[in-house]
């Protein structure tokens, strides 16, 4: 269809964390499912995240967290697009995130956690039915 854009993730992990398998095995099935995805690579601060984020005008922001440090880094990220008036962008997270700190990332903005085992198919139909006029926009999103 004529005017459709694919849903453009960018994927990050924070902090200290240097495990990526996971990360770039997601990179590679979001874009075997039509998506454009944009990886910032390891040892990314929340600001280098929300900064790319923006600039690449995103819809999603993949959070990656398997070194413990998810109660402050992937909530300061969600905390720096709401600051930063990008409070569309569909921040979601994956990894090694303890159950009992999934209640906590979701009051802090994080939409969805997926743990190990999540299948490509939950989190592509996750982001494909909450992200807001998904493909149908034919210009970029005003800022």
């Amino acid at each position: 269809m004529a005017g459709e854009r694919k849903i453009k993730v960018l994927l990050a992990k924070t902090g200290l964390d240097g495990h990526d398998r996971g990360v770039k095995v997601l990179m590679m099935g979001l874009r075997d499912e039509g998506m454009e995805v944009i990886y910032t690579g390891i040892r990314q601060t929340p600001e280098n995240v929300a900064q790319a984020a923006i600039e690449q005008d995103v819809d999603v922001v993949g959070l990656s967290s398997l070194a413990g440090a998810h109660r402050y880094l992937l909530p300061r990220v969600a905390e720096l697009l709401q600051e930063r008036g990008a409070n569309s962008i569909l921040v979601i997270a994956g990894g090694i995130i303890p159950e009992e700190d999934i209640s906590f990332l979701k009051e802090q903005g994080i939409k969805s956690v997926f743990g190990p085992g999540a299948s490509l198919k939950e989190i592509t139909d996750f982001i494909r039915k909450n992200v807001t006029s998904q493909v149908s926009r034919s210009s970029p999103k005003s800022k």
